[in-house]
């Protein structure tokens, strides 16, 4: 078991002098209790407890890998090393490695769209009262789908921030800049994309990054970063303000496709527990928060979840 600190991101966010290495799954028996599936008297016992009630959902990065975007401790999962908000802010070095990277992988990232997890989780939302979707991506998907509310718990790609002046700009006009302003790597961007295709966004293996360039913010020539949650960052008070009122308004939590491994999201566990609520886990592989759930399901998000709204309907 690795004592290695976990990102708040999941790891989105990786450099290759970071040093903090995220095995596969870090917890649990054996290889993680991958590959399992819940008998249907389970899962029929977990859409009772929450049909008809008010319930959270709390989404990690299995709800999206069915959208080609990989997750960080499935059993596919390669050891990831984040990038630190200091890290990042600090080092021009870094900056030039992080933004050489998310040009790369922006062109598998900007293509994905929502898979049938999150549709059937949309069409959940019409059957039973969800208060809304608390997720731990940055992907947009959610909202693609048709899921509403949608707190972006640890932000969304699609917008970049000044660290400055804190206007938001949009990341594919940024992308157009990034281009032009690197003229050579545009020329291989193909083929750097295709090595790129398992690692999402700032993720992306690129080789040489000393010389790429990045633009400053347009409005006041400040730092420019994606408008995520990088480890060793804290969330946006406003937006952990907003979970924490949909929490407040639900009688049961259902967490989907997170491993529970950062604290944002186990932190809903362990308060829905002390408050007397339900919590239903539905994830392929062990989760921190196997202990603490009323129900633990294992399998397929979208078998289970179009399973559930075939009951519901």
């Amino acid at each position: 078991m690795s004592n290695a600190p976990v990102p708040d991101v999941g790891g989105w966010f990786r450099t290759a002098t970071s040093g903090v290495a995220l095995p596969a799954t870090a917890w649990g028996p054996g290889a993680g209790g991958f590959g399992r599936v819940s008998h249907d008297d389970d899962l029929a016992a977990a859409a009772d407890l929450f049909r008809g009630r008010p319930t959270l959902v709390l989404t990690g990065a299995g709800m999206s890998t069915g959208s080609g975007l990989p997750d960080y401790r499935g059993r596919d999962a390669v050891p990831r090393s984040p990038m630190t908000y200091q890290e990042f802010v600090g080092s021009d070095l870094s900056r030039r490695r992080y933004w050489a990277r998310s040009t790369v992988g922006w062109r598998w990232f900007v293509h994905a769209r929502p898979n049938e997890a999150h549709r059937a989780l949309a069409a959940l939302g019409g059957l039973t009262p969800v208060t809304g979707v608390v997720t731990q991506n940055v992907d947009g998907l959610h909202q693609a789908a048709g899921s509403a509310p949608v707190v972006d718990l640890h932000g969304n790609l699609s917008r970049v921030v000044c660290l400055d002046c804190r206007a938001l700009s949009d990341r594919h006009a940024l992308q157009e800049d990034l281009l032009a302003l690197n003229p050579g790597f545009a020329d291989r961007l193909v083929d750097l994309a295709e090595d790129s295709r398992n690692a999402p966004d700032g993720d992306a293996e690129v080789d040489r990054t000393e010389d790429f360039r990045y633009p400053p913010c347009r409005r006041c020539g400040g730092m420019l970063k994606p408008d995520v949650v990088f480890f060793g960052e804290n969330a946006d008070r406003s937006v952990v303000d907003r979970a924490k009122g949909l929490f407040g308004e639900a009688e049961a939590l259902l967490v989907l496709g997170s491993s529970l491994s950062v604290m944002s999201g186990l932190r809903f566990v362990r308060r829905a527990v002390q408050q007397g609520k339900d919590v239903v886990i539905l994830n392929d592989g062990a989760t921190r928060g196997d202990d603490l759930a009323t129900l633990r399901l294992h399998g397929r998000l979208e078998h289970v979840l179009t399973r559930w709204v075939e009951d519901l309907a």
